[in-house]
């Protein structure tokens, strides 16, 4: 019967699973207590009416709290949110030992200890798959919703990567167990729910689905690694999982006739070196003074700023004069400064179907950027794209005016901050701007929008909404596109 009345008094209910203000509440009690850890019974809010009459364990006298290393409490605090049903026994009698056994926090063998690290570690990859494999997808009042099946007690922890991340979207998701919701503001939680309960695919999906068929390398197929990274327990809830299956088992026939295919002509890049060589060795070419040619020829001689040193050529402009409006730029990226022409790389193809959709000619149109020469970095044999300064942005500033005034457009479209600086002498905030006209020192009407690179780079669970928003932007330069 003591034994019993032991038992009974120092039986711990928790309110959840993931109950940490909860457990850490009862272990500086339990600790102040003395109770040791095989005295104590852990059990969850969730249990059922079975423990209903359980009396909470009494108040201790106040003492001098307990401290534990950073590193211990993180442990502890992680291996807290493991689904095994024994963990608060484990965490309890690690920290009981730790306070008996300074020693113990310097012992990476101890048996208890492996276990809770090996716990902590499957919390860590439960919540680092929780980020990498939530999916949102739209449902109607301009909200997002996303289905997910931790297998640990990781919502909670996880969620509020999810508001930093999306803290302009509304959103919810939901697991069996719990849910979360951001407004905008702040974060709440409520019960589970079915995987009914979540929206199915949307319009947008399949576009990432043709993107995901098409970036595909089956050369590079590893699937061992791959179900390592991204178990299978997850592809349900994936939209491009549908398409994992079937590519892998086509992988050898598209491994083969891309072997077969003949050797493509490969691009090379001509060093600065070469290229003012070859300037200087050829015969000059000439042009009418006052030319579309004639600014060419010089932006292409150009090296006023070291960008012009290390670029493989000058990229100018492309149109005719009098085009009805001047779309412009930042600046050449690689493909662009490999083919001596504006907006040919991801970013323009993304602008010729923007192009398509509003149904403007590409002849009333004349394409440039504010920057004429690639400024990049070298990441190994790669060159990423690093924005000009201010003052080289400043310095080509005179080609992007003789080029306005030799085409003469009737308005002109500023496609991202750069390019905005550029035309109308002064810093603009894009996001506050975009889509409205500003004008011109000298009377041009600049329409500011995004750089559809931006576009390519955004982190958005709905490209094709951000698209389509970029569109609307456009889309006030149609008139200017109709006018006679």
């Amino acid at each position: 019967m003591p034994m019993q009345t032991l038992e009974r008094r120092h039986t711990v209910r928790l309110a959840a699973p993931d109950d940490l203000a909860g457990f850490k509440a009862a272990v500086r009690r339990l600790v102040a207590q003395q109770v040791p850890p095989e005295a104590v019974q852990w059990q969850l809010a969730d249990a059922g009416d079975l423990f209903d009459d359980a009396p909470p364990a009494p108040d201790a006298d106040p003492v001098a709290p307990f401290r534990l290393p950073a590193g211990m409490v993180a442990l502890l605090e992680r291996a807290a949110l493991h689904r095994d049903r024994g963990r608060f026994a484990l965490l309890y009698r690690l920290v009981w030992r730790l306070l008996a056994e300074p020693g113990l926090r310097d012992d990476p063998l101890d048996a208890d200890r492996l276990l809770a690290e090996r716990m902590a570690r499957a919390v860590r990859r439960d919540m680092h798959k929780m980020t990498a494999f939530v999916r949102f997808r739209p449902v109607p009042g301009g909200r997002h919703m996303a289905w997910f099946e931790p297998e640990h007690h990781t919502l909670c922890a996880t969620a509020p990567f999810f508001a930093r991340r999306f803290a302009q979207m509304e959103w919810a998701i939901l697991t069996p167990e719990r849910s979360a919701q951001w407004d905008g503001h702040a974060l709440a939680f409520g019960p589970g729910a079915r995987r009914e309960d979540a929206p199915g695919p949307d319009a947008g999906e399949q576009l990432w689905l043709t993107y995901y068929a098409h970036i595909f390398n089956p050369a590079r197929l590893k699937p061992a690694m791959m179900q390592k990274e991204m178990p299978r327990r997850y592809w349900k809830n994936l939209p491009e999982a549908q398409l994992i299956t079937p590519l892998m088992h086509a992988a050898a026939q598209r491994s083969g006739r891309m072997v077969e295919e003949a050797a493509s002509d490969p691009q090379h890049r001509r060093p600065a070196a070469s290229i003012a060589l070859r300037l200087d060795q050829r015969p000059a070419e000439t042009a009418a003074p006052g030319t579309l040619d004639a600014l060419r020829l010089a932006t292409a001689q150009c090296r006023a700023c070291p960008i012009g040193q290390h670029a493989t050529q000058a990229v100018h402009g492309e149109g005719q004069p009098g085009a009805a409006l001047m779309l412009v730029g930042e600046q050449p990226g690689d493909q662009e400064d490999l083919r001596g022409q504006p907006f040919v790389g991801p970013a323009g193809q993304l602008l010729r179907r923007a192009l398509e959709q509003l149904g403007w000619s590409r002849e009333a149109l004349y394409l440039t950027n504010a920057v004429k020469h690639f400024k990049y970095e070298l990441r190994g044999k790669r060159r990423l794209h690093k924005t000009a300064g201010q003052k080289e942005a400043a310095i080509c500033s005179q080609w992007l005016e003789r080029e306005i005034g030799l085409v003469r457009p009737r308005a002109a479209v500023a496609l991202g901050a750069t390019a905005a600086r550029a035309l109308l002498g002064r810093a603009v905030p894009i996001g506050q701007t975009r889509g409205q006209w500003l004008r011109r020192a000298d009377g041009l009407p600049v329409l500011v929008t995004l750089h559809p690179a931006a576009l390519l780079r955004m982190d958005t669970p709905d490209p094709e909404a951000a698209f389509a928003d970029w569109l609307a932007d456009l889309r006030a330069a149609t008139p200017i596109m109709a006018a006679p």
